[in-house]
């Protein structure tokens, strides 16, 4: 069964199974068995003591697993032997219908999903399923988003037919969209961003976020950071960046012990692990993790090249390409810089010192031409070989 993958034990109270049935009853008492070892630190309560004994750890920071290749440490074993798999190149969970190999047998679990179809998570609000569970979790944050601004539509439009109710229907106000103007809700699934910022290259769907991002520009920067020099417009914004210094990472990754200061850059890593590539290129079958390696690979196909070098005609289609192309013109000039100098001091040296004081081991013209002609001479004289027979 282990060779195999069967698990003919079933739990009769959720979806999981199990290969051996000392396991299944194991695993039974957290339906069944009153949960006695309650944590002295929070509400929670366990089934079993060495549970209990896992979760404390939590609280107390104790982390007795200490990795032998770097400095790291875990709360559990079993953290620790994933851990271990990124130095030893390990990967024991192994597809049964490609090549492709895992560290993780959650990863592998996600993966044969490609191969079977199955989409076990179900959203509930339409017909669409999803074979992980973070890419369910980003689909209904969608419908989160579009019943918001359904629900504030709503009460927009409830407010201007009061308005218009009242008003003079001659007057037509200012920044007024009539029925053929694109809505925000289109331009969402669009991708349209009409409202341009002016001192940057950012654009938004919405007029208000506009006006959001502008403060970056030009409201004064009230929020100071204790820490730095840095200050910033938002409170919010002021917040984040504090963990920089305090190295607060409030957001666990529950794939493996990482942990992060924003939650967006813990939905990014999350990625790695659940193989979610949510940003698909309309020009080919790619797809990506993040935004911005779509931005660049895009313009593979649409030539653009928006870094321009300050120094030469060069442009590229990302910032990076550009860094490492100024780095080349600044060794380049650092090194014209230091050849110049040694030539100008080797100058020096010549026109301060006594023509007439021989320096040891340097030739004088004469000798210089003397010698020169008597290399000329061995070059012309030919030695004939000598017949030793004669």
């Amino acid at each position: 069964m282990f060779h195999t993958g069967e698990k003919p034990y079933r739990c009769s109270h959720c979806d999981k199974s199990f290969t051996v049935k000392d396991n299944l009853i194991t695993h039974t008492r957290i339906h069944t068995v009153e949960k006695q070892y309650q944590c002295s630190h929070c509400d929670m309560s366990f089934s079993r003591s060495n549970t209990l004994k896992c979760h404390t750890r939590i609280h107390t920071g104790e982390k007795p697993y200490q990795c032998r290749y770097c400095d790291k440490s875990f709360t559990e074993n079993s953290s620790l032997n994933k851990h271990t798999r990124i130095h030893t190149g390990e990967k024991p969970y192994q597809c049964s219908h490609c090549e492709k190999s895992f560290t993780i047998k959650g990863n592998l679990i996600n993966h044969t999903r490609i191969h079977t179809g199955e989409k076990p998570y179900q959203c509930s609000q339409c017909d669409q399923a999803f074979s992980n569970k973070s890419s369910l979790t980003y689909h209904i944050k969608k419908h989160q988003i579009q019943h918001s601004y359904s629900a504030t539509e709503k009460h927009m439009n409830n407010e201007i037919s009061d308005t218009y109710s009242l008003r003079d229907p001659n007057v037509k106000v200012k920044g007024e969209q009539t029925d053929s103007e694109t809505s925000v809700n289109t331009r969402i699934h669009t991708g349209e961003k009409p409202y341009q910022c002016r001192p940057c290259e950012k654009s938004f769907t919405e007029n208000s976020s506009l006006n959001k991002h502008t403060r970056i520009h030009t409201v004064e920067k009230q929020y100071q950071c204790s820490h730095c020099d840095k200050s910033f417009s938002m409170r919010n914004t002021l917040k984040c960046h504090t963990r920089i210094h305090t190295g607060e990472k409030l957001y666990q990754c529950r794939h493996c012990d990482k942990s992060f200061p924003k939650n967006s850059s813990l939905n990014v890593h999350t990625r790695i692990h659940t193989g979610e590539k949510p940003y698909q290129c309309s020009h080919c079958d790619k797809s990506f993790t993040v935004k911005v390696n779509l931005i660049n690979h895009t313009r593979i196909h649409t030539g653009e090249k928006p870094y321009q070098c300050s120094q030469c005609d060069q442009a590229f289609s990302n910032k990076n390409c550009l860094t490492y192309h100024i780095k080349k013109h600044q060794i380049q000039h650092s090194y014209s810089a230091t050849e110049k100098h040694m030539n100008n001091e080797i100058s020096d040296t010549y026109s301060l010192r006594d023509p007439n004081v021989k320096v040891k081991g340097e030739q004088t013209d004469s000798e210089t031409s003397d010698t020169d002609s008597l290399i000329e001479l061995k070059l012309e004289v030919k030695e004939e070989p000598i017949n030793m027979y004669v």
